[in-house]
């Protein structure tokens, strides 16, 4: 069929355009005369190592506006064919495309390359072959080049002269190459299930929950399996993707293999076997799911409210109503504006959290806490709160300050819900981390609407005392004792402040630690100042406030940029140089190759190799742990895969003192490692 539509693209061009057939083609066959994909063979190393080989590489660079074809190019087109003239003793792997593009045209699909990429294979060089060795390698190759109005066959008689030798590549080659291999598909480490109902494909791949995925698009390998042209649906449950499209005549079921676009031309290879899969959820607006994320939300963000950085804020404002005695009118009025300064904050966070995600980073609920300097800014404000309320100074020699604690009118309201709001965003209770995980699947309205109710919840318990007088009339009269409760909720204050100080330590290590104690000691420092200045009826708040505000940003510009990376025998990142000093020094080492989207790996990792018990064997013996982190691709680890002929993770290495690499199974258990050892 697919050839039959060339034909038709090829017959119309020669009755409809043929003055631009002339201009293409040129007086050579297939258009060699004007190569609208120019097509080159290059090696990564020129001098193949006996018995290992070299990678190679059709270097393919479109003209602008042409496209060339993946290997199974959708509903036209053709890919690439190749017929090779080796010398003995060398053969060829299978062709090796990159993760293609989508391309439209009259509602026909394709799958295409509109830039420079390249397909690679490896060339295999017998042990027996001499160093010294001529190797002419020939390749005839065929490929088609198009435009959104016409295409165009082309073919190349392409060649490559290598030397037997060492198999040493030089820092260009090896960089190019590097740059190419990280377009190839990544192998899957677990099966995905397919089953097709009703005339559509169903689809669940295993993908951990946290790991990053978007512009998802499944190419399958095999014709019939899929309408390559029609939608398809992708949802997330839980450890899994769903996909959902409709199937394609013809296929001939099994075991089959696809492409799983995950992000701008990067993906995976996956294996699928017919089986039980659940259905997507039909399009349009599911109300059921909205309804049960917005309570949950609501749930989520009253139980909020007994957290340790929330509860002494909220309990000081329902002291400042306890004040106000029965002035109905300033009490609703301070309410409303709380409750909006805090589903205001919710609003917004959510709002820049969902622009985030949608430009591609994978960011989750307290995304902003991922940035040291925002740390560091809460550490210093949490930590004036908590003297605050241990009666070191008074808020009120701020300037206006206290309205954070104090009924300082809507306006003080307002900012001190904001506050809750944004210093509350580290937790997480009961409800709130599924209501907040369905909002990032959710229509963006619907999703605004959570994080809407999120506010409301964590605002619901001083809106009911302001506009309930019979609650209120509940609160205990003003009196000293509303000294003693401030002081009693500086503590949880304070050890949120211990809190973000160690989480500011977990970024940038102890030195950005020590850095946000030492700004906290000197701003209590200064407090302790200030408060003794109040005491004897002089202000200086003004100075204090611009002293914080140097300390803010000093500190911040001298945080360390990342934190230290903890190094030590037992456990290093995975470098070669590396491991064959390990190995030449008679030194034990495992080695594993794992990453956040393989499933197994990480049973694996939890099941046997971060066990007490295999930590404890490995130190014992001298163990080296390191670990290969394929989450994003590297080149290295690419590279050192194929060497060690395996396409994919995980992969687990045994090399014992003086002896070779003994390949572990791809299940582990703690037996299995300790008996390495014993």
């Amino acid at each position: 069929m697919r050839i039959f539509k060339v034909i038709l693209m090829t017959l119309a061009l020669f009755s409809g355009i043929s003055t631009a057939w002339a201009q293409s083609v040129g007086g050579g066959a297939f258009g060699q005369d004007t190569p609208h994909i120019a097509a080159r063979l290059v090696a990564e190393s020129d001098n193949p190592a006996p018995g290992a080989g070299t990678t190679i590489a059709f270097a393919m660079v479109p003209e602008a506006g042409w496209h060339g074809y993946w290997e199974n190019p959708g509903d036209a087109g053709l890919g690439m064919s190749v017929e090779w003239t080796l010398p003995k003793g060398v053969s060829v792997g299978p062709l090796r495309y990159p993760v293609p593009e989508t391309l439209l045209i009259s509602g026909l699909m394709n799958h295409v390359y509109e830039g420079p990429y390249a397909i690679l294979s490896t060339l295999n060089v017998a042990r027996d072959i001499a160093p010294g060795t001529r190797l002419p390698i020939r390749a005839k190759a065929q490929w088609l080049a198009c435009t959104d109005k016409v295409c165009v066959p082309q073919s190349g008689d392409l060649s490559l002269d290598l030397v037997v030798g060492d198999g040493q590549a030089s820092v260009a080659a090896r960089a190019q190459f590097d740059g190419w291999r990280v377009h190839l598909p990544r192998p899957l480490g677990s099966e995905a299930t397919y089953a097709i109902v009703n005339g559509r494909l169903r689809l669940s791949v295993p993908f951990p929950a946290d790991a990053k995925a978007d512009d998802i698009h499944l190419f399958p390998l095999a014709e019939g399996l899929a309408t390559y042209a029609a939608p398809q649906t992708v949802e997330r449950d839980g450890d899994h993707l769903l996909i959902e499209t409709q199937a394609g005549e013809g296929g001939k079921g099994g075991l089959i293999q696809a492409v799983l676009r995950t992000g701008d031309h990067v993906g995976f290879l996956l294996t699928a076997r017919p089986g039980q899969v659940a259905a997507a959820s039909p399009p349009g607006i599911a109300w059921g799911a909205i309804f049960a994320a917005l309570g949950g939300a609501l749930l989520g963000g009253l139980i909020l409210n007994i957290m340790p950085c929330v509860f002494p804020i909220l309990g000081l404002k329902a002291m400042s109503l306890a004040r106000a005695g029965g002035d109905e009118r300033t009490v609703r009025r301070e309410a409303l504006a709380y409750s909006a300064g805090v589903i205001a904050t919710c609003l917004a966070l959510g709002g820049l959290l969902l622009s985030l995600r949608a430009a591609g980073m994978a960011a989750g609920w307290a995304f902003q806490l991922q940035d040291p300097r925002i740390i560091l800014g809460l550490l210093l404000l949490v930590t004036a709160i908590a003297f605050n309320l241990a009666g070191l100074f008074e808020l009120r020699g701020w300037g206006g300050g206290q309205a954070l604690a104090d009924k300082g009118g809507m306006a003080g309201s307002f900012w001190t819900g904001a506050l809750v709001a944004f210093v509350a965003t580290p937790c997480t209770g009961p409800f709130m981390a599924a209501a907040i995980g369905a909002a990032l699947v959710l229509p963006v309205a619907a999703a605004l609407a959570v994080f809407a109710g999120l506010g409301l919840g964590l605002a619901l318990p001083f809106l009911l005392l302001g506009w309930l007088p019979a609650l209120r009339r509940r609160l205990p009269r003003p009196g000293a004792w509303m000294g003693r409760v401030q002081k009693i909720l500086s503590i949880p204050m304070f050890l949120t402040a211990l809190g973000l100080a160690w989480l500011l330590g977990q970024q940038r290590g102890v030195p950005g630690m020590t850095m946000g104690l030492g700004a906290a000691l000197l701003l209590a420092l200064a407090l302790w100042w200030l408060g003794g200045r109040q005491r004897a009826g002089r202000s200086g708040g003004l100075i204090v406030l611009a002293l914080a505000a140097i300390l803010a940003v000093g500190t911040a510009l001298q945080l360390p940029t990342k934190a230290p990376e903890t190094k030590s025998e037992e456990t290093v990142h995975f470098d070669v140089s590396k491991l064959e000093q390990l190995r030449a020094a008679n030194k034990p080492v495992f080695l594993y190759f794992t990453a956040d989207w393989c499933l197994s790996c990480k049973v694996n990792e939890a099941a046997a190799i971060d066990r007490a018990e295999t930590r404890a064997a490995f130190d014992r013996a001298g163990v080296t742990v390191m670990v290969g982190d394929w989450t994003n691709a590297d080149p290295a680890i690419t590279r050192f895969l194929e060497q060690e002929k395996r396409s994919g993770v995980p992969f687990y290495l045994w090399y014992a003192p003086g002896k070779d690499a003994v390949v572990l199974p791809q299940i582990l258990t703690p037996a299995t490692l300790t008996a390495l050892v014993s």
